[in-house]
């Protein structure tokens, strides 16, 4: 115990002999601001279409009816506002920062709303992009919201952890792709999320295959798939899987990814969020 002890754990983070309760790493919320359901999207690694995957969420949950929010903490490659053709124009506001709100109404906030060229790198060490996550869920001016979803950087690194131990985080959806490392990376993200004892609701294989245009034939560019014996083996209650799609590209490319359909891409969301 330091000789500088005031006895009030309260006021203190260290996790030392004469603490009685359990630190908390919670982050408040903007006191503006009430939020209801909060989902993160993870991966083990890059590449497997995460961002798209939260998008999708986002817009399908907008279908519902419901009224959302997007928490962009890929602080270092972040392309949420891309696939909705957002700019940088957020401002701040009496209850604080103003998020871009898309088309169909969904609450945006990245880093890319933020600066002025979205191609400058990002050179920060950890713990600076971990607090830019926390800044955008207490100085944020969200609204009232029925669920948003965090769309998570890939691994199991600083702003994973800091959105786990930070965000009232209820549910984590899961995002791989057909590849054979694909049950060694799955397999790091559930048990992160289960130290942090934090469920995971749903498994999301993308570019799980091919269909062919001529004869509608299913091919497996990546391998065969691995969706149902994943979810099985990890107890995973939801799970659904992509095509390969270039139209689903093109969109996101052009900030359109209000017009995607992809009707079972709805039906596991409105599962997943109940």
């Amino acid at each position: 115990m330091s000789e500088e002890c005031t006895h009030d754990c309260s006021t203190c983070g260290k996790n030392c002999g004469e603490r009685k309760e359990e630190f908390s790493f919670a982050a408040p919320l903007n006191a503006a601001s009430k939020v209801g359901k909060v989902i993160a999207v993870a991966s083990g690694k890059g590449g497997v279409g995460k961002s798209f995957v939260t998008t999708m969420l986002a817009v399908a949950a907008m279908k519902q009816g419901l009224k959302v929010g997007i928490l962009d903490a890929d602080i270092t490659g972040p392309s949420i506002p891309k696939a909705f053709g957002l700019g940088n124009g957020c401002i701040q506001g009496a209850d604080g920062i103003e998020p871009m709100v898309t088309t169909s109404g969904i609450r945006v906030i990245s880093l890319n709303t933020l600066v002025e060229d979205p191609t400058d790198p990002v050179v920060w060490r950890g713990p600076v992009i971990a607090g830019m996550v926390k800044q955008f869920w207490s100085d944020v001016h969200w609204g009232e919201l029925d669920v948003m979803f965090v769309d998570m950087p890939p691994g199991t690194g600083d702003v994973p952890l800091t959105v786990f131990q930070s965000l009232p985080v209820e549910g984590v959806v899961i995002v791989t792709s057909p590849q054979d490392l694909v049950e060694l990376i799955v397999s790091k993200s559930v048990k992160m999320a289960g130290m942090m004892k934090k469920p995971v609701v749903g498994l999301v294989e993308n570019m799980s295959y091919l269909k062919c245009p001529d004869c509608g034939k299913e091919i497996a560019v990546f391998g065969e798939s691995k969706a149902e014996a994943l979810a099985k083996k990890f107890s995973i209650p939801e799970t659904v899987k992509l095509p390969i799609n270039p139209s689903f590209a093109s969109a996101i490319d052009v900030g359109a990814a209000e017009t995607i359909e992809i009707p079972e891409f709805d039906a596991f969301a409105a599962r997943v969020l109940g």
